[in-house]
């Protein structure tokens, strides 16, 4: 038998961590083989690539189960004896639809690593397998069994050492170092699974190495990963004693039981950026917390982010949708939790997964979804449609002008000042009045904020001028003037000599501004001034504010 291992990765620079444990440990069945696709590919060609195997078997996820059915169907168009067999997150629970469809042969539900073995080595005598979904003359069979593999079976198990070493270090590394979560969140499939379950420590420090020597970017798939103290410290001073130029490690932390000692450990030892962490909050509505079976606190949450946001880089996550969490509710959130400055704040929207408690619950709370992948909310007793599609415009003008970063400035002066859910939900508006949300080039990315910033808010010259600052920031080279003028040429030319600027190397853009720009950065607070704030330019790296041009001009 040909069997090919697949999925349809959502980039480029992601790789499929199933497929590759799946091929390691079944490497040697003859016939057994392995490759990626992208979602963005062509489906007839990717048809055309796994067509001529006895047996195709894709890894599925909410991303990419409508183009895998797609080409599914193609695949059969070409070859109808090519047996189809699905597995993954998203075939694992409410899988009737999906296997009632023609192109459908084989659905494996839960943990692959058993069900996979069985299937390839008793192929087609598939009865046996435990957690098969299977078709004998158009009846639909299934045996559930509780198999869970023992993941102490990874021992000398490297599931990227059939990858091109020179493959990995522009691409996302994925590895695992535990299955299960402890918590209950209604909104997650990892919620079903309690069973922690933590890999052999030499295996995880054995193959971690590898992915630091040939990879860069090494993200941890654990759901909650400072669970365990000594677990947490033992992994975290192993990359620090082993880790390469360049790496960079991401981990999902849960803040609010992140124990002092780590804490500690980061503040003292951990060089900065060398760590990511994503961390869901995803509301500080209690109510709504509850209803999903979320425990958090919120205030300790918040200070710990506080300890490490020096040190560490910081992904915040908030979920928009939840029950019980009304539109004031999530403004209230996302103002809250926008204060901290993660350098990343993702504004999400609740998604009905198959298999979660929220799906099954969807009725009580007057929930419509979209049935199609990724189940989207669409509206609730909680949040209309208007309103939902108010916070996706915030949400969009959230991406471009602080998720990108290209007005950082301008938006922790917002925030200190008016409210930033309401100035983002009308800049999103505004946007989309006079340019396209996923259309546009950097100019009409700062011509519209300046717009918007001068309809809304006419008598505010310090936002004005800090869209100013932020517009000549995003750039290496000196940009064109193109929201407020600069300072007069010969006065520029005269504080140039004044303070020996080196204008052979450097460009300078000089604006006369209202206020001290030291004091806002460092406080976000806004002192007048009559000064000219100076900016240069190397053509390589970041512009520069030169602090001691910083100097009253003349009229």
């Amino acid at each position: 038998m040909r069997l090919l291992l697949t999925t349809l990765n959502a980039k480029y620079i992601h790789l499929n961590l199933a497929i590759r444990i799946l091929y390691e440990l079944n490497k040697h069945h003859q016939g057994l083989s392995w490759k990626e696709f992208t979602i963005r590919m062509n489906v007839d060609e990717i048809a055309k690539e796994c067509a001529d195997h006895d047996v195709v078997a894709f890894s599925c996820y909410i991303w990419n189960i409508t183009q895998t059915l797609k080409v599914a169907k193609a695949i059969k168009a070409i070859n109808p004896n090519c047996k189809i067999l699905l597995g993954g997150p998203e075939v694992s629970y409410e899988w009737e639809e999906i296997i009632a469809q023609d192109c459908i042969d084989y659905i494996i539900t839960g943990e692959g690593e058993i069900p996979f073995h069985e299937f390839l080595t008793h192929y087609p005598n598939v009865e046996a397998v435990p957690n098969l979904v299977y078709k004998v003359d158009g009846e639909v069979r299934y045996e559930e069994k509780g198999v869970t593999y023992d993941v102490s079976n990874f021992i000398g198990v490297n599931p990227y050492i059939n990858d091109p070493t020179e493959d990995l270090y522009n691409k996302v590394c994925y590895i695992e170092t535990s299955r299960g979560c402890p918590y209950k969140c209604g909104f997650c499939l990892a919620s079903l699974d309690n069973n922690v379950r933590y890999l052999p420590m030499a295996d995880i420090k054995s193959n971690l190495l590898y992915l630091m020597t040939h990879g860069r970017v090494i993200k941890f798939l654990d759901r909650t990963f400072n669970m365990k103290r000594d677990f947490t410290l033992d992994v975290f001073q192993f990359i620090l004693d082993n880790h390469k130029p360049g790496n960079v490690f991401q981990f999902e932390i849960t803040a609010d039981i992140l124990h002092p000692d780590i804490i500690k450990f980061i503040n003292e030892k951990v060089p900065k950026g060398l760590f990511r962490f994503e961390i869901g909050i995803q509301t500080v509505n209690q109510k709504a917390n509850l209803e999903v079976s979320r425990k958090q606190n919120f205030e300790k949450t918040k200070g710990i982010i506080r300890q490490v946001q020096d040190v560490v880089d910081l992904h915040l996550d908030l979920i928009v949708g939840l029950p019980l969490d009304y539109f004031e509710d999530i403004k209230y959130s996302f103002e809250e939790v926008f204060k901290l400055f993660a350098p990343e704040l993702q504004l999400g929207f609740l998604k009905f997964l198959r298999g979660t408690p929220v799906r099954k619950t969807a009725a009580a709370h007057g929930y419509v979804y979209d049935p199609v992948a990724p189940y989207q909310i669409i509206k609730s007793n909680y949040l209309s449609k208007e309103e939902l599609r108010q916070v996706t415009l915030a949400e969009e003008a959230l991406e471009i002008y602080w998720n990108k970063p290209r007005a950082i400035h301008t938006l922790k002066y917002v925030t200190a000042y008016y409210s930033v859910f309401d100035f983002l939900q009308g800049l999103g508006n505004y946007f989309t009045q006079h340019s396209d949300l996923h259309k546009h080039d950097l100019k009409d990315v700062y011509t519209i904020l300046f717009a918007y910033a001068k309809q809304t808010y006419p008598e505010d010259v310090v936002l004005q001028q800090l869209i100013s600052i932020d517009y000549y920031l995003q750039h290496k080279i000196k940009p064109v003037s193109l929201l407020l003028p600069e300072l007069d040429a010969s006065i520029k030319q005269q504080l140039i000599e004044q303070h020996k600027l080196n204008h052979h190397k450097l460009r300078f853009a000089m604006l006369p501004v209202s206020f001290n720009w030291q004091e806002f950065v460092q406080h976000n607070h806004i002192i007048a001034a009559d000064v000219v704030l100076a900016i240069s330019f190397d053509g390589k790296n970041k512009p520069e504010v030169l602090e001691n041009i910083i100097a009253k001009h003349s009229r």
